[in-house]
């Protein structure tokens, strides 16, 4: 059987992102976006449900993030789903947690201190020069192999 793993959201940064490199110089960024839905419910009164999302970005795309997202920030994120799974180390429970891994980012709305609506630049995934990058260093948007240890 067929599977497919896409998933496009399009919200506001609920926090700075934070940037990270792991050992071998991999950049991650850690963000969180709140994606909204308001509808009209059957009495005629406004709803609204709120969607708190983690996103990983990795490499340059992460670095850009970094660099020019800030809180409240509108963003539009293209990814996969990823499962993460533990034990809580204090019940010893298994614990789970749903999240997207970005492969695409779009940053949207006017660039902080411009004039207009023009469109901040976007972050395409393979902004990074083929000479900085090490022969060893896995596809953007795909994480950090496994072998690496993120320094989270």
């Amino acid at each position: 059987m067929a599977s497919f793993n896409k998933v496009i959201l399009m919200g506001n940064l609920t926090r700075d992102p934070e940037l990270r490199y792991t050992p071998k110089g991999t950049a991650i960024a850690k963000i969180g976006l709140a994606v909204n839905r308001v509808w009209t419910n059957e009495a005629g009164e406004k709803k609204e449900e709120v969607t708190f999302v983690d996103v990983d970005v990795f490499g340059r795309t992460a670095e850009n993030v970094g660099q020019y997202m800030r809180k409240g920030r509108p963003i539009m994120i293209e990814g996969r789903l990823k499962l993460d799974q533990w034990d809580d180390k204090a019940t010893g429970a298994k614990r789970s947690k749903l999240g997207v891994i970005a492969e695409t980012v779009q940053f949207l709305g006017s660039a902080p201190g411009s004039e207009g609506g023009a469109p901040a630049a976007s972050a395409p995934r393979a902004a990074r020069p083929a000479a900085a990058a090490p022969a060893a260093d896995p596809v953007e948007g795909d994480g950090p192999p496994e072998s690496d240890d993120v320094p989270f």
